[in-house]
């Protein structure tokens, strides 16, 4: 009988870890595979406010893309060549305006909770000018897109050859906060490569290279 409980509590301890094994494959990626990752920001930018609603081109903020290997990201001073004027959203600005009209007051300037960590990151006081007693910190922007260290990715020519961002970051104009779309695998690469070079784009024909040294080099 006791044998038997022993072999029952073994049998059961394979399962489980077994079960939990199982569990844990099915979260391996390959490198680079980390679809639906969206970390936390340490300020909430909405992409879909900014490349959705108000249209902005995404090269206007990542204008690395152009010019570099990489896209970069735009610096807190050019944040500010907006939000030097816009501080809170539009319906925060209207409510205050409302409330100053009932009380009979002059609209009092509304500054949003992330866009105050923005100016907090510049140092700037109350009126958005340079305060000499805080010292300017970078904002820790979390990495969202990173191929393997052994991939040399360069966004120069899939601009130059009209790639919209979109086909490898998916709809960045609906997402609140940035997630990864599509896995960056080299399947996923070659797969790409081997059907535009069938197409044209802008009227141009594209010829996407296959071969290892164009991107491990």
């Amino acid at each position: 009988m006791k044998r038997q409980v022993v072999n029952a509590v073994l049998v059961l301890g394979i399962v489980l870890v077994s079960i939990s094994l199982v569990g844990s494959l099915g979260e391996l990626r390959l490198p680079g595979n980390h679809i639906g990752y969206r970390p936390e920001q340490p300020i909430a930018f909405s992409h879909r406010v900014h490349g959705g609603e108000l249209a902005i081109p995404c090269l206007y903020c990542h204008s690395g893309a152009e010019n570099s290997r990489t896209a970069g990201l735009p610096s807190a001073s050019m944040c500010m060549n907006c939000h030097k004027f816009v501080t809170a959203t539009l319906g925060a600005v209207r409510e205050e305006e409302r409330l100053a009209e009932e009380q009979d007051r002059a609209p009092e300037t509304v500054v949003s909770t992330e866009l105050q960590k923005l100016y907090d990151a510049l140092g700037l006081d109350e009126t958005l000018a340079v305060d000499p007693t805080k010292t300017p910190q970078p904002i820790e922007w979390m990495r969202v897109h990173k191929v393997p260290d052994f991939v040399a990715f360069d966004h120069r020519p899939h601009i130059a050859a009209k790639v919209a961002c979109q086909n490898c970051h998916g709809p960045v104009e609906r997402m609140d906060r940035l997630r990864q779309f599509s896995s960056l695998g080299m399947g996923w690469c070659v797969d790409c490569h081997r059907e535009t070079g069938t197409k044209r784009r802008a009227g141009m024909p594209v010829s996407a290279p296959l071969d290892c040294a164009t991107c491990h080099y």
